[in-house]
């Protein structure tokens, strides 16, 4: 009798877990969505083109394999590795912090799931700095902090949200600065 139970209340967590965690996924995306709609429509109304700042396509091999983006090219993409836009008609392979592109050039620029990538605080207010020196209006896309899977990834650097028109940036406690003090220590 104690397993029974004991599977019912595993089995309702897991499935718990997994219902709060396609909610938060699906809140993400459609974030998202919104804001690759709003910058496009923003740099329609100044009639200037659209930057997309990481690629649709990103750098894991599912969306390499399934060739889903993620969001739309814009009329220009960029991304530091050029498997991030393969596919895109007009690409170009620059970093964040150094955008080969002059001042306010596009209407908008979408920066999809980027900055919590660039390794400090210092570096993700540099990118912040040119992509408004490039573009009229800056939209960032990024991943929720209630998103278990952002809290896995290694490369996730920094944790970025926005709040009534504001960007904000919080440098993440490094992993490997824990792994090699337990190392150290153990």
């Amino acid at each position: 009798m104690n397993s029974t139970i004991h599977e019912i209340l595993g089995f309702g967590f897991f499935f718990g877990l997994m219902t709060w965690q396609g909610v938060v996924l699906l809140s993400q995306t459609l974030d998202k969505n919104k804001k690759y709609k709003a910058a496009s429509a923003f740099a329609a109304a100044v009639g200037k083109p659209l930057l997309v700042a990481g690629g649709p396509l990103g750098i894991t091999w599912l969306r390499h394999f399934s060739k889903v983006k993620a969001h739309g090219y814009g009329d220009v993409c960029f991304d530091i590795d050029p498997r991030a836009f393969y596919g895109c008609p007009c690409g170009v392979v620059a970093d964040v912090r150094h955008i080969p592109f002059g001042d306010k050039t596009f209407g908008a620029v979408f920066v999809s799931h980027l900055l919590e990538h660039l390794p400090n605080i210092t570096d993700a207010r540099q990118a912040l700095a040119e992509l408004n020196r490039v573009a009229e209006a800056v939209f960032v896309a990024y991943p929720y902090r209630q998103y278990v899977v952002a809290w896995l990834i290694p490369g996730h650097y920094l944790w970025v949200w926005q709040k009534d028109g504001k960007i904000y940036l919080k440098q993440r406690k490094s992993r490997q600065k824990k792994f090699k003090k337990l190392v150290v220590s153990g």
